[in-house]
């Protein structure tokens, strides 16, 4: 599928949970796959037929036992996973994330309408946001995310998760991607199996693709077209479980 230069296509390469646990004891029957930090996308599994909670609100749980959750970019250190097998046997496990440093800059002296749009955009920003909503509002039950996560495209990682600017002492929303520089025309695949929700040109990222990637999981890719307003155009990643925006570097292999 061609979008603009860029052709997505979706791949799976599967990956089995139980051989990549991390921090699992012998006798629990829970399996979790993720980086203890906060921006972080775990995957876990129990026997089928369990419920399981993250902090005391339960999470949805496919027929093979496989659930997902996710920590913000702020979100507190301290958690606790629950669950309750089919045979009503309970357990608990408590889960510590390490804090981030986030780049933050600040930048004064700049035209008021390089940081505030105009007027005159303000109802097409509000219905690119309804479009982008109802993309991701299903909650599918694609097996896409629980396979292996690559990344999307090669070049230099130009911008992180959680950095954020300050324009004449007014923060902006923080960066919610990893940018990867890249020619334009470069190639762009899909990091895990997944269905296309939206394919449309936005008021802030240009030519953009969301995928599903079941259990409430989407990657969304930003500047996809030759449409960019300055030399040096990126794939910019996004990961969202649902409403929770987390980092996509921490699904992939370490560059």
């Amino acid at each position: 599928m061609r979008l603009g230069y860029v052709t997505v296509l979706l791949l799976s390469l599967l990956l089995s949970l139980s051989t990549v646990a991390r921090g699992q004891t012998d006798d629990s029957p829970l399996v979790l796959n993720g980086k203890f930090t906060q921006g972080s996308l775990f995957r876990g599994q129990l026997p089928a037929g369990s419920q399981v909670w993250l902090d005391g609100q339960e999470l949805n749980i496919n027929g093979q036992g496989k659930f997902v959750f996710g920590f913000a970019r702020q979100a507190s250190l301290s958690h606790v996973v629950s669950w309750t097998l089919p045979d009503g046997t309970t357990g608990k496990r408590r889960i510590s994330l390490s804090a981030r440093d986030y780049d933050i800059q600040r930048i004064d002296g700049l035209d008021s309408a390089m940081v505030t749009p105009p007027e005159s955009t303000l109802a097409r920003i509000r219905n690119d946001s309804v479009r982008v909503a109802k993309a991701r509002a299903e909650i599918s039950d694609f097996d896409g995310v629980f396979t292996g996560f690559i990344w999307p495209a090669e070049g230099p990682i130009t911008g992180v998760y959680g950095s954020q600017r300050i324009l004449n002492g007014k923060p902006k929303t923080p960066h919610y991607g990893v940018d990867v520089g890249a020619p334009t025309g470069t190639p762009v695949i899909a990091p895990a199996a997944g269905k296309v929700t939206l394919a449309e040109d936005l008021y802030y990222s240009g030519n953009t693709v969301i995928v599903d990637h079941g259990m409430g999981v989407f990657s969304t890719f930003l500047h996809l077209s030759a449409m960019a307003v300055k030399p040096g155009p990126h794939l910019d990643w996004r990961i969202n479980l649902v409403k929770t925006r987390l980092d996509p570097a921490l699904l992939v292999p370490e560059r």
